[in-house]
């Protein structure tokens, strides 16, 4: 079968200068808020990269091209990042969130999406296996 030509395709959400700090701080919910510094810290420690706002309400960390297999298109993309959303707090490890499943059962309270991970607060989850999560996922988008 012939190899699909890549194609680049221009999204919507794209990395902005924003500042990350003012952002989160102008999340309403202080919960959410106090959460959104703990998530900031972990993944800027896990990955070594400064946080960076894409669009208006997604902080990523990294950058990346992804391909799809199945069309060829590629995406630039974070390599992780997160989202204090109204509904919960959404992680993107750009993932196939199912491959963990032995640490999501001891993860605590959450929900997943394909690459997400939707958590309410940190206090429902063990830090210590997101921490683990996280650490997984960046290690599969690095390729190291």
């Amino acid at each position: 079968m012939p190899e699909k030509i890549s194609k680049l395709v221009e999204i919507k959400t794209k990395p902005t200068a924003a500042s990350v700090e003012d952002f989160i701080n102008s999340v309403e919910d202080e919960q959410k808020r106090n959460d959104s510094f703990v998530l900031l810290e972990m993944m800027q420690k896990a990955t070594g990269e400064q946080p960076v706002l894409w669009s208006s309400s997604l902080i990523g960390f990294g950058k990346k091209r992804y391909k799809s297999p199945t069309t060829g298109r590629e995406v630039d993309w974070l390599v992780i990042g997160f989202s204090p959303r109204k509904a919960n707090l959404s992680l993107y490890l750009t993932v196939d969130i199912k491959k963990y499943a032995t640490a999501l059962e001891k993860l605590g309270k959450h929900k997943t999406g394909v690459g997400c991970l939707y958590i309410n607060k940190l206090e429902d989850v063990d830090l210590k296996v997101l921490r683990g999560l996280i650490d997984a996922s960046i290690k599969q988008n690095s390729g190291t």
